[in-house]
């Protein structure tokens, strides 16, 4: 396969499942487009104003996912696992129709969308990709936490640390490399969170669809979850399947070497306060 030129989807690859957040059944579908068209949501329970590009500059929220929003204020959320697979396989045009404005958590992870991805095949095109190559480094930090995007060669690298208290999470810290290496374990690590977490998370309205079939939960010493970890980094690696789909906002295959400690949605898309 020719990884300098854009690519689609080549037959149309269906999702059903529990939004994380608002807890509805949503069907997405995704279909072939044309070079240079783009990644784009279409609402298809919306007649007008329904189309959502997910655009750095359309993100909205990055309180326990990414939502994208119109300017007519439609919204899809929760994009990051699926942006996280398009990246991963190549896919740079594609049409997401979606009937509700959450894309279904699946499993917490990407590995159904890299599934059915695969399945439904990969068409290639004569058009080039486009990359965006960072030229200058820039730092951000908040509090302990902090974020660095410096230049690289041709990768695009990602090192990635969490810091807890929690003795089953505790420190964890991996490294990859996007277009070389095995990233298998990447697209199968699911979102988590701690048992402690979930009355405000769901006081605040969200994680009304969470459940032991689509998110790790760790209770003190203790993971709730019958079948246990899918690999000793899952934490770790879900936080970059995370930052890929977050990167993929940008619209473009990225060159850049990024070092992350303690982050999330929002240090993921601060890059494009310093270069957009």
């Amino acid at each position: 396969m020719n990884y300098l030129t854009q690519k689609t989807i080549n037959n149309n690859a269906f999702f059903s499942g529990v939004a994380l957040h608002s807890g509805v059944n949503v069907n997405v579908c995704i279909k072939e487009a044309k070079p240079n068209f783009g990644v784009v949501f279409k609402r298809v329970d919306l007649k007008n104003n329904n189309l959502i590009y997910p655009n750095f500059s359309n993100v909205t929220n990055t309180s326990l996912n990414t939502t994208i929003e119109n300017e007519y204020g439609v919204k899809i959320s929760t994009i990051e696992h699926l942006m996280g697979a398009l990246f991963g396989l190549g896919i740079d045009n594609a049409l997401i129709e979606i009937d509700n404005e959450e894309v279904p958590i699946l499993d917490g992870s990407a590995k159904e969308f890299i599934e059915k991805i695969k399945l439904a095949g990969i068409k290639v095109s004569d058009a080039p990709i486009k990359v965006i190559k960072v030229n200058k480094e820039i730092n951000y930090s908040d509090g302990e936490r902090f974020i660095s995007i410096k230049p690289s060669t041709l990768s695009l690298e990602i090192d990635f640390e969490l810091k807890y208290k929690n003795e089953i999470i505790g420190n964890q810290r991996n490294k990859v490399k996007v277009y070389e290496d095995d990233l298998s374990q990447i697209y199968n690590s699911r979102t988590y969170c701690l048992y402690e977490d979930i009355e405000l998370i769901k006081k605040n309205g969200l994680a009304k669809g969470g459940s032991l079939d689509n998110a790790i939960v760790v209770k003190d010493k203790e993971i709730l979850n019958p079948e246990g970890l899918r690999n000793e980094k899952e934490f770790v690696n879900h936080k970059i399947l995370d930052c890929i789909g977050d990167l993929y906002t940008s619209g473009y295959r990225m060159v850049a070497s990024i070092t992350c400690s303690q982050g999330g949605h929002y240090l993921n898309h601060m890059y494009r306060s310093f270069y957009f």
